[in-house]
């Protein structure tokens, strides 16, 4: 492996990383020679995903953490310290979807379940690995997970768009603000990707017929695709690089 992308001693955090998108982030920094830290709220998916990433030879630990509580995000960070001495990069990826109601219908207890997981979690997550590695003194990497659905309208997905739209701005803030402390900071547009989370869309015929005319590569996004992103932001090979959005979508916001 080049040494431009060899992770080994690095300390990845990835949120929401025991199936989809997040593990397969996961996976790439632990390919890569990173020691990985998944959160997730269920225990069983976690061990899973423990079991699966160990086979890469490096360190990995799953913690249970629902990062929409600020106390329960304290104590899972404390938790990844204890274990791994350091985190070197934060990869904010856990979300939920928005309930399939019309606008019209939904009430503002239904539009906090989402930004509460998507945007205030994400806040929780990245304030407490941002405090980490300034008090530490020699930066790191922050990364949140953000939405197509941030830049084109998303019918009865309204939560849902604001809290990526919300998010991606708030990287770009972190960026400015933590670019003096040698931290990175960026967010992902991800497009439609096999995941659970998509599982029941991605495989309607009729959604299918729709969308994937619409995405110049012709298929949905797996979450393989995340990663080589995930390595390339984690190892800080984009050196001057900070503050982007970059769009993981195959094509479907250009077409």
């Amino acid at each position: 492996m080049s040494a431009l992308f060899d992770l080994t001693g690095h300390v990845a955090l990835v949120t929401g990383a025991n199936s989809g998108i997040g593990l397969g982030m996961a996976h790439g920094l632990a390919e890569a020679g990173a020691d990985v830290c998944v959160w997730g709220t269920n225990a069983e998916r976690n061990k899973l995903a423990e079991k699966d990433l160990a086979r890469h030879g490096t360190k990995v630990r799953a913690i249970r953490c629902d990062v929409s509580y600020e106390d329960a995000v304290s104590a899972a960070f404390d938790k990844t310290l204890d274990y791994f001495g350091r985190v070197d990069s934060c990869f904010a990826n856990a979300g939920v979807r928005s309930p399939e109601i019309p606008f019209l219908d939904t009430t503002l207890s239904d539009f906090r379940r989402v930004t509460r997981v998507n945007l205030d979690g994400a806040f929780l997550t990245l304030r407490a690995a941002a405090q980490h590695m300034v008090a530490r003194g020699d930066g790191g990497v922050l990364v949140g997970t953000s939405s197509v659905s941030a830049h084109h309208g998303t019918p009865r997905g309204q939560a849902y768009a604001a809290s990526k739209a919300g998010l991606s701005a708030m990287m770009r803030s972190c960026a400015v603000e933590l670019g003096r402390h040698k931290i990175s900071a960026h967010s992902l547009a991800v497009g439609w990707t096999e995941t659970p989370m998509l599982s029941r869309d991605l495989d309607n015929p009729t959604f299918q017929e729709n969308v994937i005319k619409r995405i110049p590569k012709r298929r949905w996004g797996v979450p393989e695709d995340f990663a080589r992103v995930a390595v390339y932001l984690a190892g800080g090979a984009g050196g001057f690089q900070t503050g982007d959005e970059i769009v993981i979508d195959g094509g479907y916001m250009v077409f």
